[in-house]
């Protein structure tokens, strides 16, 4: 197992730039351990010829399918952790990097979210499916995931990809603590204590972020954001 580096990939999208840097700097503020962040650009993607699939109609992101490259660009070696842009980290990533299983082939929160609206942030489709957001979060035991060719990213179904239908059975699939990690904003109810806000560790606003509300009503989560990335461009 990699013991003194995480080696994290973030899904990016050009619209939530501002998203994508935030992450970043609150991974490295509360990280204890040496951390090497890779964000996940289609273009560069294209370039190499790693990524030529046209774009889905259901897709939201630029990084819909590019996230499950990961254990291609990990060559299929050692550890990898894949999580959205519209992210923010409040804890120490090396606390979720320890949930490492190598009976697994990847581990992430097993989310039981059917949303309840057609559309999402720009208006873009809001799809249901079964293990919707699993994917936003994805732990990688690469040397288990070597179905994930080039060839079969850029082929396969979403449903195939999202779902995990790429793994002989669920039982390779380990759970990751629902509320600690990947805690969905406006989706999941926000715990009424303080004390049990703090302990939300990664914060995901799946709906849409703070930096697409042009003036709207900002919650407590969306205030944190503007100050995090207040603190990111400030030294």
């Amino acid at each position: 197992m990699q013991d003194n580096l995480i080696t994290v990939f973030i899904g990016y999208d050009s619209r939530e730039r501002a998203a994508t840097n935030t992450l970043i700097d609150s991974i490295y503020q509360n990280s204890s351990m040496p951390v090497s962040i890779i964000p996940l650009v289609r273009s560069q993607l294209e370039n190499q010829k790693l990524f030529y699939r046209k774009r889905d109609i259901n897709q939201s992101t630029d990084f819909s399918f590019t996230r499950f490259l990961v254990p291609r660009l990990m060559d299929y070696k050692g550890w990898a952790l894949f999580m959205d842009c519209d992210m923010l980290c409040r804890a120490d990533i090396s606390k979720l990097w320890a949930l490492r299983d190598i009976e697994k082939s990847l581990l992430c929160v097993k989310h039981d979210h059917s949303p309840k609206t057609k559309t999402k942030f720009l208006g873009e489709i809001q799809t249901k499916y079964p293990k919707k957001n699993w994917s936003s979060l994805m732990l990688f035991n690469c040397e288990k995931c070597r179905k994930l060719t080039v060839d079969y990213v850029n082929r396969a179904s979403g449903l195939e990809l999202h779902q995990f239908k790429w793994l002989e059975s669920e039982d390779e699939i380990g759970e990751i603590d629902s509320f600690g990690w990947n805690f969905l904003v406006d989706v999941q109810e926000l715990p009424e204590s303080k004390e049990k806000v703090d302990q939300l560790s990664l914060v995901h606003w799946t709906l849409g972020g703070p930096w697409f509300k042009n003036g709207q009503e900002f919650s407590t989560l969306d205030k944190e954001w503007f100050l995090a990335r207040e603190q990111a461009m400030n030294f």
